[in-house]
């Protein structure tokens, strides 16, 4: 077939797509795999059970037991391309109730999964612009970038742009800390230094900066005091700041620092209900200027007609009542730092002595590891790990805008699940344990 530059773009191997293909024959192997590598939420008890009983309810009123079915009716019609009114209005009552920031309707769009949304929001802010400066408004362009401030990044982001590859990216301080008191731990920190010194941004060529909070894949939480800096930067060179709020607050509030969620005309928050437990009904929220959610809107009719109302329908009673914060602060946050002691405790145990760092865990689903001087590259390591049984993710795809080829840190890490069940962490984490010090006594 004779593909489109446009097509050949989207069809060519990626990070993203291989993860994804590796995870659905998995799912499909007769043999048992230890799937430590992709982004599917645990499977929590209480978390299912509320679900459930939310999604039996719907077509029952809560105080009669007599057929409502305003909510199965509307399912079965488009919404309008913001997305579906009474979710939307929820989530104006609940940010309001909870954050004061007297947000209207106007404020809020959806879309088919974070994913979407950032197809969109990277389209928007980054490619090919009319230059402001020329004479000649119709023959001259400037082509601007996404910042990312903190690499590495979400490896979904890096194949989003329809033309070229536009991120920007700053490569980390990383500083050694203490985690629980123990030794072998390091954490990312925003090199500011670098980033305000960066060509792009000084001379206009940044359309939006990006973060995600807590970062997918390192689990790192940017602390207020960075957050803010980045909102002022954003602010001083008039472009929007992007925060993707995937496992952050406040559902389902997978963060273990002190940190704080903030919002103004100029930032723009991603939400999504993948983490939560309902990664199948493809639900994005995007929060920011009435602006920004009417392009968004009209992207959505364009590519979807409309988003998804499946997820709406279930998730407005929880976010009504707070039953989704109530679920995320006592039920999926403890839950996922349990998983994070655990498997800090088993790699120290299959690992303690050989040359493993690991990035302080501040939320999210992952453990991000660093093998210093690993004597091939992650990339191999996963293969070696993919025919033993035991599925990780290599550093090189959590890098966009990044030149790997000169930064050997890029491929020195993996990307390891804490979603899964306890045997498969231990079953897992002993295959990576075996591999890896066998390279090393073997180097």
């Amino acid at each position: 077939m004779n593909f489109s530059k446009f097509g050949q773009k989207f069809t060519q191997p990626t990070g993203i797509s291989q993860l994804m293909d590796d995870l659905g024959d998995a799912l499909k192997s007769d043999q048992p795999v230890n799937m430590l590598g992709g982004g599917n939420p645990a499977k929590i008890e209480a978390v299912n059970e509320l679900f459930l009983e939310t999604y039996k309810a719907l077509g029952n009123d809560n105080d009669t037991g007599e057929s409502n079915s305003s909510a199965i009716i509307s399912m079965a019609n488009y919404s309008n391309p913001q997305g579906d009114a009474a979710f939307i209005d929820a989530l104006v009552g609940f940010f309001n109730r909870h954050y004061d920031w007297n947000l209207t309707a106007e404020n809020i769009a959806l879309t088919n999964g974070s994913q979407n949304a950032f197809f969109y929001l990277f389209n928007l802010f980054g490619g090919a612009f009319t230059d402001e400066h020329s004479q000649d408004k119709g023959s001259q362009s400037v082509d601007k970038s996404i910042l990312l401030p903190l690499a590495p990044e979400y490896i979904g982001y890096g194949d989003v742009h329809i033309d070229g590859q536009h991120f920007t990216a700053v490569l980390p301080h990383i500083d050694e800390v203490t985690h629980d008191g123990e030794e072998g731990f390091f954490k990312y920190r925003v090199d500011f230094e670098a980033l305000e010194q960066l060509p792009a941004l000084v001379e206009g060529r940044i359309g939006a900066i990006c973060c995600s909070r807590p970062t997918n894949p390192t689990g790192n939480v940017l602390t207020d005091e960075e957050m803010a800096h980045l909102a002022e930067i954003a602010k001083r060179y008039d472009i929007p700041l992007i925060i993707d709020n995937a496992y952050g607050m406040p559902f389902p509030n997978i963060i273990y620092s002190d940190a704080h969620l903030t919002w103004d005309d100029n930032t723009i928050l991603c939400f999504s209900l993948s983490k939560i437990g309902l990664p199948g009904v493809r639900t994005g929220i995007v929060v920011a200027h009435p602006e920004v959610i009417s392009a968004v809107s009209a992207m959505n009719a364009v590519v979807n007609l409309a988003p998804t109302r499946f997820g709406a329908a279930i998730a407005t009673p929880l976010v009504k009542d707070d039953r989704i914060k109530q679920l995320s602060d006592n039920e999926i946050k403890p839950f996922y730092q349990q998983q994070a002691n655990t498997a800090v405790r088993l790699l120290k145990e299959a690992l303690g002595d050989y040359p493993l760092s690991i990035h302080k865990p501040e939320g999210a689903i992952f453990l991000w590891l660093w093998f210093k001087d690993l004597p091939i590259t992650t990339v191999e390591l996963y293969e070696i790990l993919k025919e033993k049984g035991t599925l990780i993710v290599p550093s090189k795809h959590f890098f966009p805008g990044v030149d790997v080829d000169n930064y050997k840190h890029a491929h020195e890490c993996i990307r390891m699940s804490i979603a899964a069940d306890e045997q498969t962490l231990i079953d897992g984490i002993k295959v990576i344990g075996d591999v890896v010090r066998e390279l090393y006594d073997n180097k």
